[in-house]
């Protein structure tokens, strides 16, 4: 079966910014409230994911990401309400790309 598939990413400058992994990362953190424990549950490393958060907080427009240092309940993680807006925009951006797919797919049926 043919179909059509598409990968929406978001560049700054020629460079990857933002596309479905750094938003499922994102998504782990607010579920797990913790970059290790969101990234043990991706099966990526720490240092990555803590590379990935670094470069959205430090290139997007506010940070993304706050994060405390442990201490008697250890630390943490949390999305800013920017990067809570940033996640749903991204998802709804998929979602209407997804239906343009959806509602064409039958033209792949001509190559």
């Amino acid at each position: 079966m043919k179909e059509i598939r598409l990968r929406c990413w978001v560049d700054i400058n020629g460079e990857k910014f933002f596309g479905p992994g750094p938003a499922r990362l994102l998504l782990m953190i607010e579920e797990e409230g913790s970059i290790a424990r969101a990234a043990k549950k991706m099966g990526m490393s720490y240092k990555k994911a803590w590379d990935l958060i670094h470069n959205l907080n430090t290139k997007g427009s506010s940070p993304y990401v706050v994060s405390q240092k442990g201490g008697q309940k250890g630390g943490g993680a949390e999305l800013t309400t920017k990067g809570k807006e940033v996640v749903a925009a991204y998802q709804n951006l998929v979602h209407k790309l997804e239906s343009v797919i959806e509602s064409d797919q039958h033209l792949i049926n001509q190559l």
